[in-house]
């Protein structure tokens, strides 16, 4: 078995700039949704709301942090690491839910327009704009390297979208006093998040079902094995990952006659490494194939 690289998910993740990137954050949500009860946007209440999924997805990104560096113990060989996934999962179904009731507010409010304080609106747009810029800043460099962050970053990508759009929807309010335009832009505000954190559910879920990772094609790692000198044949062979980052692979390879078990085990393991970046694999050597004709690949 090859070593185990620390090169995974929590190992990379920022704490300290999870926790800059938090205070800010839940700072503004507070004043936000204060203000979009004040202005009567229900725009700002839907960013609002979209800045508490942010808080609540760096709040468990930190948590996940915390839980995934413990060691791996007797009952949980692989250590804690794929918390972060189930967290990432949960942040990515909250978001969801988040934009379905949007919608069905922003259909009630089409019908019964209210009056806007555009003015009050668009000078809290300005402000929740420069924090989730901020914030964005904070958390960019290291979110293709943790799901959990990745899914943070999306939550705060999509409200900086959202802030700008409130930005224009609240001029376009304050010059031709158009009431539903803020119920408009809090439907684009719900729909613009469905693709994104959709991706990061499939993701999750791919990660969850042991599925082969992405960017990885099972026959091209089963040839590479395959045609090492001193292999016969291949089979039983698994593919998935425990975090997003930390790919992970069995098999069983049936040596050729005469073939050195330990110098094509070390030839494997070089290759893998080499062209996929496998770096924890488990191989089991044969002389002659233990499975049945049907399961061989």
């Amino acid at each position: 078995m090859s070593g185990d690289h620390a090169h995974g998910d929590i190992e990379n993740t920022p704490a300290s700039r999870l926790w800059m990137a938090f205070g800010l954050t839940c700072a503004f949500t507070v004043a936000e949704a204060i203000g979009g009860f004040v202005t009567g946007s229900l725009a700002l209440i839907s960013d609002a709301t979209h800045m508490l999924t942010d808080s609540m997805a760096l709040a468990i990104a930190l948590v996940a942090i915390n839980v995934g560096r413990r060691p791996a113990d007797l009952l949980r060989t692989y250590g804690y690491a794929r918390f972060e996934i189930l967290a990432a999962a949960f942040n990515a179904l909250l978001l969801l839910a988040v934009a379905f009731y949007i919608l069905y507010e922003a259909y009630i409010r089409l019908s019964v327009p209210q009056d806007i304080q555009s003015i009050g609106m668009l000078g809290i747009a300005v402000v929740g704009l420069l924090v989730n810029l901020t914030s964005m800043r904070l958390l960019s460099g290291h979110k293709d390297g943790s799901l959990n962050v990745k899914g943070a970053y999306l939550e705060v990508w999509a409200d900086m979208l959202g802030s700008i759009g409130v930005i224009a929807g609240a001029a376009v309010i304050w010059l031709t006093g158009w009431q539903w335009v803020d119920s408009l832009l809090a439907v684009g505000i719900g729909f613009m998040v469905f693709p994104r954190t959709w991706v990061l559910l499939k993701e999750c879920i791919n990660i969850l079902l042991e599925g082969v990772p992405p960017g990885m094609d099972l026959a091209e790692v089963e040839n590479a094995i395959a045609t090492v000198p001193g292999v016969a044949s291949v089979h039983d062979l698994h593919l998935w990952a425990i975090t997003q980052s930390k790919a992970s692979l069995t098999a069983h390879a049936v040596l050729d006659e005469g073939a050195d078990a330990e110098a094509v085990r070390r030839a494997i393991e070089q290759r893998l490494q080499d062209k996929f970046d496998l770096h924890h694999t488990t191989l089991q050597l044969e002389r002659e194939n233990c499975a049945p004709s049907e399961r061989i690949h």
